[in-house]
């Protein structure tokens, strides 16, 4: 009697209308990093004649502390973009020769069926993540010894996160016969991640268009008396009950009032919990995450009866909109990214000369005070950042590129490398009142003081800040925005009054959200 085994699909997805992301991804990725390591390792460079092999080493599982209770999990990303495995206690390995990979995986025992579930095989894990071979990890050091026997070189991960200045520590073994190299991979591999595949792509646009769909919902339903939490526990609902996301890449940042001006407020110490008032502009940075890739959006909006902002707070946030579109209009291959960061510098600046806070007189320019970098009082963090599996994602400082600057603000980016087609940033202007920056800036002998109005700035120390965030690719010609949240004076006032979203029409093309009008898909119940 012949048995039908129903095949696993060839994606992975959340169910009902989710996205599906094809398994194809990871091994496309896979091809990729072998595809660059066989450039390398053939070159004449390579310190012996046998074959290599990447070898990665997942996440862990862990508990809380010495309790027995379990986080949900989340991969580690290098081994995420290789493998698209879910679970803890894998490793995995490619022979850059052959291109072949195999997966360790755990032997579990019978009874962890009882408590966690049927316990796949190893032909279904082969067929699951799409790789050559799966072996438990109990064999593991088997394995490489006997392929560092045959002259084979194990290449592991070392090197720094430039974004949060952690080693990437690389596994160490028992047997002393396992021969590795841990100066070849990281470059290579991190590098790999900078440039997008268009199934990247595509995924990193579906968890912005959700973001930006979940950040319009949480607006029109923020109202004066409301805690700021709540606003955070309305974009988590949005994007997991309607779209599957059940992470969100970082801690939510829902900062009104003051609380704008706190860069990564939302922590333990400050949990989203002022009570939002009469007045308030609000800063919500959030981004959902979907199969271990993610977005990062910020919207800016006013907290008022009319919802409506005050003039002043127009000025602000029209300042830090033309900055995004001033960066927006330079994006293309081969601009530096320290050069949009000095253009959204000078369109805030303006702003506050518009103002009467910034005071240029008569001998000096708006690039002249951008160069003295009286810009980074106001935005003291660099314009945006690469996007991936990680919400800072890898490759910002890497050995050929540009080196960090040592200057105020400039010294925040997180790259200054020149832009290529594939990359994935987002563009976040801000502009903040910083009380300990204002201080700074206009203390007795301070170099800045003569150029602000001393009197006014005080009056905006409770101001808060404004941020406005949209992830972009990178295309050949240009770029693509990726979000599609109001931004505009006009499309915020009529989301807080109540107005329907996405739009009909966009009525500010200079932000090249393509998609605007055609964004999906969405639940039965959109448009909001």
């Amino acid at each position: 009697m012949t048995t039908n085994i129903t095949p696993l699909p060839s994606f992975h997805s959340m169910g009902l209308d989710t996205f599906k992301v094809p398994k194809d991804l990871f091994r496309k990725n896979r091809e990729n990093l072998i595809s660059r390591l066989q450039e390398i390792v053939s070159d004449g460079t390579k310190e012996n004649d046998g074959d290599f092999m990447v070898y990665l080493e997942g996440g862990a599982s862990s508990t809380r502390f010495d309790s027995d209770h379990e986080p949900i999990f989340r991969q580690e990303s290098y081994f995420h973009y290789l493998f698209g495995v879910r679970e803890p206690d894998h490793s995995g390995a490619i022979f850059v020769n052959s291109g072949k990979s195999v997966l360790f995986t755990p032997e579990l025992p019978r009874d962890y069926a009882t408590i966690m579930g049927h316990i796949p095989t190893l032909e279904e894990i082969k067929e699951t993540y799409q790789v050559d071979h799966v072996i438990f990890t109990k064999d593991i050091e088997k394995e490489l010894v006997n392929f560092c026997a045959k002259g084979g070189t194990i290449l592991v991960l070392k090197g720094e996160n430039s974004d949060s200045g952690k080693y990437y520590i690389p596994p160490t073994f028992a047997s002393k016969e396992i021969v590795t190299n841990d100066s070849i991979l990281f470059p290579v591999l991190a590098e790999c991640r900078v440039i997008k595949s268009e199934m990247e792509l595509d995924l990193i646009r579906y968890c912005t268009e959700i973001t930006s769909l979940a950040h319009a919902f949480t607006m029109k339903n923020m109202k004066q008396g409301m805690m700021e939490y709540q606003g955070e526990s309305l974009f988590r609902h949005f994007v997991y009950y309607y779209f599957g996301a059940r992470h969100i890449g970082y801690t939510a940042i829902c900062g009104c009032g003051p609380n704008g001006a706190v860069l990564h407020y939302g922590h333990a110490g400050a949990p989203n919990n002022r009570q939002l008032q009469n007045g308030d502009i609000c800063l919500f940075d959030m981004g959902a995450e979907y199969m271990c890739y993610g977005s990062d959006v910020t919207c800016s909006f006013p907290i008022s009866s009319s919802g409506k902002f005050s003039d002043e707070q127009r000025v602000v946030y029209e300042g830090v909109l033309n900055a995004q579109r001033a960066v927006i209009s330079m994006l293309k291959p081969g601009v530096s990214w320290l050069d949009c960061h000095l253009v959204a510098e000078r369109e805030i600046l303006k702003a506050l000369v518009k103002l009467e806070i910034v005071l240029p007189g008569k001998t000096m320019t708006v690039d002249d005070l951008v160069e003295m970098r009286l810009g980074a009082v106001f935005m003291p963090h660099g314009l945006g950042h690469f996007i991936g599996i990680d919400t800072h994602d890898v490759g910002g400082y890497l050995p050929g590129h540009p080196d960090r600057s040592s200057e105020p603000g400039l010294k925040s980016l997180r790259t200054a490398r020149v832009l290529k087609a594939g990359m994935t940033l987002t563009v976040e202007p801000g502009c903040y009142f910083i009380n300990h920056l204002i201080d700074e800036a206009i203390k007795d002998g301070a170099k800045f003081k003569q150029f602000l109005n001393v009197q006014l700035l005080n009056k905006f120390r409770n101001f808060g800040g404004v941020r406005l965030e949209d992830v972009v690719a990178i295309t050949p010609d240009g770029c693509e925005n990726f979000t599609v949240c109001p931004r505009t004076v006009a499309e915020v006032e009529h989301v807080m009054n109540g107005g329907k979203w996405p739009p009909m029409k966009d009525d500010d093309v200079a932000l090249r959200r393509t998609r605007l009008t055609k964004c999906g898909p969405m639940p039965f119940s959109m448009p909001i």
